[in-house]
């Protein structure tokens, strides 16, 4: 009986750990540099321009080309995928959709931002 109470428990234990768990993969080389892509024309208005990136697969990088993309709700920002480095390696963060721009203005400087596309990864 003891033992039942104990499994009763252990489950109800694993089942209040966040199902967004992740998992973090670290690459020892740093990602090469960005490839220029000169996007095509835009396919209509509220279209932004994701610049291309590079990929972790397999302990290497691969290219992932640029792509036009509808936000998915009005003033949406693009967060760029990016690596930064740690003492494991490089590892890669996700490029997303937020409510805000949490580049701090960083690519609206540069000509760019929500109304015209944020651009896709770049190591740091």
């Amino acid at each position: 009986m003891k033992l039942h109470w104990l499994s009763a428990g252990l489950l109800a234990a694993a089942m209040m750990v966040p199902a967004s768990a992740q998992i973090s993969v670290f690459i020892g080389a740093p990602p090469p540099p960005l490839r220029y892509e000169e996007p095509p024309p835009i396919p209509e208005p509220g279209f932004v321009w994701m610049e291309g990136y590079w990929a972790p697969d397999g302990g290497r990088y691969r290219w992932m080309p640029g792509r036009w993309e509808r936000p998915p709700y009005p003033g949406a920002y693009w967060t760029h995928p990016h690596y930064d480095h740690y003492e494991e390696g490089w590892q890669m963060h996700e490029g997303h959709w937020d409510r805000e721009n949490h580049d701090n203005g960083h690519w609206q400087e540069h000509g760019h931002g929500h109304d015209h596309g944020d651009h896709g990864g770049h190591g740091r």
